[in-house]
């Protein structure tokens, strides 16, 4: 096996266990939008095929009890046209399994319980410290529906402005040229959140789980060769992570002093796969390791082998 092929089976392998047929619950619908249509392994979450306007858009695995996805994945896109207006949209099978697969715009007025219970709803962010944090970004798609389908709160974390603003949208940013100018066939995204090891963070007593760093990686195996020095890293594979709390340690990533003061402390480390890689098997293991210290067994840490998180 070579080096890229290696790196790739890190982050980008399956071994998924399909639970049925249905756009909330299985991968099944939407697995083109994985590298080799293997979705990442070992988080304990719901997977959803977003589905907007009878197509599937991109996937998700989403934490009920968080209220919040661990991961978003797509096929990247050049984008075309204005970015589409903030209609919020939510999911009604996790509200309702044999509800209608097609996301939903979230309606005036009260809302039924069922959805406040099973997700995150507009009145989680509203009046919070907290912006609406895309996974996958409108940015990184080119038709309307595509771009518009990413304005649901299953695709959403809590994040910092001075993230979503600044660094994390200037990561955003970079990837989007890059892969628009260089990548010559699909390039295939993946973009998760890092909780916090202990102390977790939430929105309105619990309801909604903030995360105490986002990554993000992407693989475009047919890529031009032509590239600038600058990029020689940026293919096949890529990875960053971006802090969410400027108090956070910066052992993961570190602050620039440089920086301007409303984005200073939410900077954007740029990385080879391995790193990343290495950072979520060592954060997700000390969680699992922390979840199992009630009982006597000990487990490896493994990639993104966290069956205790849902």
């Amino acid at each position: 096996m070579s080096d890229l092929s290696a790196a790739l089976v890190l982050v980008f392998t399956a071994g998924w266990c399909i639970m049925c047929a249905a756009d909330v619950g299985d991968f099944a619908p939407c697995l083109q939008v994985f590298y080799k249509s293997w979705p990442p392994k070992g988080l304990a979450g719901t997977p959803i095929c977003q589905r907007y306007y009878n197509q599937y858009r991109f996937a998700t695995l989403y934490s009920r009890l968080r209220r919040s996805p661990w991961f978003s994945a797509y096929l990247y896109s050049a984008p075309a046209g204005k970015r589409p207006t903030s209609c919020w949209k939510f999911e009604p099978q996790l509200a309702y399994p044999g509800a209608d697969g097609n996301m939903i715009p979230f309606p005036p007025g009260p809302l039924d319980q069922n959805v406040v219970d099973s997700q995150a709803v507009e009145l989680d962010y509203i009046n919070s410290t907290y912006s609406r944090g895309h996974l996958n970004p409108s940015l990184h798609h080119q038709s309307h529906e595509d771009r518009s389908a990413t304005f649901t709160l299953t695709n959403v974390v809590p994040q910092k402005a001075g993230s979503n603003d600044g660094p994390w949208e200037a990561l955003e940013q970079t990837v989007n040229t890059t892969l628009a100018a260089y990548c010559l066939g699909e390039a295939h995204v993946v973009t998760g959140v890092i909780p916090y090891q202990s102390d977790e963070h939430w929105l309105r007593n619990h309801r909604v789980a903030v995360p105490e760093y986002l990554w993000s990686a992407y693989c475009c195996p047919n890529y031009n060769n032509s590239l600038p020095e600058e990029l020689r890293d940026a293919f096949p594979t890529y990875a960053a992570i971006g802090r969410n709390d400027r108090n956070s340690t910066e052992e993961i990533v570190p602050v620039s002093q440089t920086a301007k003061k409303q984005f200073r402390g939410f900077d954007v480390r740029q990385m080879p796969l391995e790193t990343l890689e290495k950072y979520l098997r060592d954060r997700f293991g000390a969680a699992e390791e922390k979840q199992n210290s009630g009982g006597k067994r000990k487990r490896k840490n493994h990639l993104m082998r966290v069956k205790g998180q849902t």
